[in-house]
């Protein structure tokens, strides 16, 4: 709306947003792949990870730590997995809340 506020007021000539960002949580709880870990399986966490992802997939940030034990490649590919997920479905509710 802010944007479609600058415009009218001629100081945008075209909208800057280029796409959506979202961020989510994933996490390694109890041995299994989490999405959006709630506040007891975050503080039990095995692993905490953390992803900033574009609405076309793009990666703008990760930031992951072993908890207790160092985590493998394979329990990585399936955080990242979970996060498109998430993240894509955010994207999609934002599209929607904007109209796009």
């Amino acid at each position: 709306e802010a944007v479609d506020h600058l415009g009218r007021l001629g100081v945008l000539k075209e909208s800057p947003l280029t796409d959506t960002v979202s961020a989510i949580s994933c996490g390694i709880y109890e041995g299994l792949s989490i999405l959006d870990l709630d506040y007891a399986e975050d503080s039990g966490a095995e692993t905490d990870a953390n992803f900033v992802i574009t609405g076309k997939g793009g990666i703008v940030e990760i930031q992951g730590t072993a908890e207790q034990d160092p985590f493998s490649e394979t329990q990585f590919i399936e955080l990242l997995e979970l996060a498109k997920k998430g993240c894509t479905e955010l994207s999609a509710f934002q599209k929607e809340a904007l109209g796009v």
